[in-house]
């Protein structure tokens, strides 16, 4: 059965395609059209498609209609067959590389007969690449930086990117006969922003069906290993999933080993040997030639019954990196960990204004329906070209506009106006103080001149931090998780003056980005620094990232005391200062 991924990659795949061969732009932006609203539909839309149901879906035509009905009925689409077969599959690697788009591609393929990475890299290295124009010796640097960046963490994926298989994976095991507990454990489980593999461990009684389902799941690529208490499989997407099966008395040893991480597990072993015990992936036994000191829990069923017997509090997955928080356990001074639903709103979401797909009643209603009770708006500003951003004329409009709504909502929901403010190369911000001061809230960003200087960089944002009309630093390193290397810049610097100034910094729960790094929140807590966890959505859809941002705060040991959007509407506009 296709899926609603396969189409929306396949849509996207065309408009690139057609870019390449030169095509009308109108036919080139129905296709990626096409590609957002079956990514972001609400329902079922491989089942709509196939009931070739989709005259009334906004945005669709007839000629898609019908192609989205060839596709999900066949699970193929030949329109989309031929005009592949016009270009070498290796084609699609170009961009992945950060800088390129279709025009210089298009270049690249016309001028060279670029059609892979690997061809891209040898032009770039011979220099052929600076003859073509809009090509210099700069940009030839950059590209091979890029190239080998992707060749570094080619075998990494986003939690994101794979969370919804993840949880589709697990579901499916929990279903199977004789499955007594099912989860995933590993890098998964911890939340960290990049993994490498996915991690399933079950209870079962029947080992080799479970085992002979997972290795025949119809995502699975090639069968690496199939045996009867462990299998390996490799999706179609090329990502490894590896399946252990134990019994209910192994469990949660076995859920506590896998989860990890290595570091925190020699720890928690070190412990278990200090009271005469040894540990493994299987059971707690005691030690031959050793005396033992008589353990507080002495039957052991769950995790919390492992750390229990240990003299611990439980450690929640997120913190099991070995940062303090076995010490912090064995004080039972570990933090509450903030959780999705103690989030009341949110900041730094976009519109159709600038570059956003939804509107400002579309946002505001999905934000409701999620059962927020406030939203902030926040669109590119006037340096943002391209990304329509907002000269001031437009910006206070939009403030009236936001004002207007909010009447209409008579207190039961709030929309907050506020701008996603560039800063600029000499941390000047994109407009005159003036203008902030009207402002609900402002995210200060950095959108350009990626490559200065560390030191540079630092006095940069730290001069944004310093207005006291910023309220938070947006996405404070500029990385593209897999794609795009952080910027150079001091953070515990930047910390400190956001401690000064009472400067708040987000966690940008896009995938893609999940900036600031988690390693740095603990630090960034201790000093003083409020966080907002926000979801930089572009679309209602996109609201569902906060959850991951919320993995990020509590992997960097957050509590609803640390994050803003945690308050309730009327404290969080009291934060503002802002006047009923």
């Amino acid at each position: 059965m296709i899926s609603r991924e396969t189409i929306t990659e396949t849509l996207e795949n065309i408009a690139l395609l057609l870019e390449l061969k030169g095509e009308n732009p109108f036919k080139i932006r129905a296709y990626r059209t096409g590609a957002e609203i079956v990514a972001t539909f609400t329902g079922d839309f491989v089942q709509k498609a196939k009931d070739n149901d989709l005259s009334d879906t906004k945005g669709i035509g007839k000629a898609l209609a019908e192609k989205l009905h060839e596709l999900a009925t066949s699970g193929k689409l030949e329109y989309y067959e031929k005009l592949r077969s016009e270009f070498p599959e290796t084609i699609f690697e170009l961009f992945d590389i950060p800088g390129l788009g279709p025009k210089k591609i298009k270049a690249l393929y016309d001028k060279l007969n670029i059609t892979s990475v690997t061809a891209l890299e040898q032009a770039c290295q011979s220099n052929e690449v600076t003859q073509l124009p809009g090509f210099g010796a700069k940009s030839c640097s950059k590209i091979l930086e890029a190239i080998a960046f992707r060749s570094q963490h080619a075998d990494k994926f986003r939690f994101g990117d794979i969370a919804e298989t993840a949880e589709k994976i697990l579901q499916a095991l929990k279903s199977q006969p004789g499955i007594i507990e099912a989860s995933l454990a590993g890098s998964y489980r911890r939340g960290k922003e990049v993994l490498h593999d996915l991690d399933f461990l079950v209870s079962t009684e029947a080992p080799e069906s479970v085992m002979s389902f997972f290795i025949g799941m119809p995502e699975v690529s090639t069968v690496s290993l199939h045996g009867s208490t462990k299998s390996t499989v490799i999706l179609d997407s090329g990502l490894q999933c590896d399946l252990r099966a134990v019994s209910a008395a192994q469990y949660p040893f076995a859920l506590n080993y896998f989860t990890g991480s290595r570091e925190h597990n020699i720890t928690m072993r070190s412990k278990a040997l200090k009271l005469g015990y040894t540990l493994n992936e299987y059971r707690l036994t005691p030690l031959e030639g050793k005396k033992q000191q008589p353990l507080p829990c002495t039957v052991i069923a769950t995790e919390e019954d492992l750390y229990a017997a240990l003299s611990m509090d439980f450690v929640p997955p997120s913190l099991r990196e070995n940062a303090g928080e076995v010490e912090a356990a064995e004080k039972g001074i570990l933090p509450k960990l903030v959780t999705l639903e103690d989030l009341q709103g949110t900041f730094h979401n976009h519109t159709t204004a600038s570059d956003g797909r939804s509107s400002l009643q579309e946002m505001a209603t999905a934000a409701r329906d999620l059962g927020l009770d406030y939203l902030g708006i926040s669109d590119h500003s006037q340096s943002s070209v391209q990304a329509n951003g907002l000269d001031s004329e437009r910006l206070l409009q939009q403030g009236i506009e936001i004002r207007n709504l909010n009447e209409e909502f008579a207190g039961k929901f709030r929309l907050f106006a506020g701008v996603e403010c560039d800063i600029l190369k000499d941390g000047s911000l994109d407009y005159p103080d003036d203008i902030l001061s009207q402002l609900d809230y402002v995210v200060a960003s950095v959108h350009n001149a990626f490559t200065l200087p560390e030191d540079e960089m630092t006095r940069r944002i730290i001069r944004a931090v310093e207005n006291p009309h910023v309220t938070m630093i947006g996405h404070l390193t500029g990385r593209l998780l897999l794609t795009r290397q952080p910027y150079a810049v001091d953070v515990a610097q930047v910390i400190d003056a956001c401690a000064i100034n009472h400067t708040a910094i987000e966690i940008n729960a896009n995938p893609k980005r999940l900036d600031m790094d988690w390693r740095w929140w603990k630090h960034a807590r201790d000093k003083g620094v409020k966080c907002f966890i926000n979801p930089d959505a572009h679309h209602t859809s996109q609201l569902h990232y906060l959850k991951y941002g919320v993995n990020i705060a509590r992997k960097g040991w957050l509590r609803t005391e640390d994050i803003i959007n945690c308050l309730p509407l009327e404290a969080v506009t009291e934060f503002l200062n802002i006047k009923s």
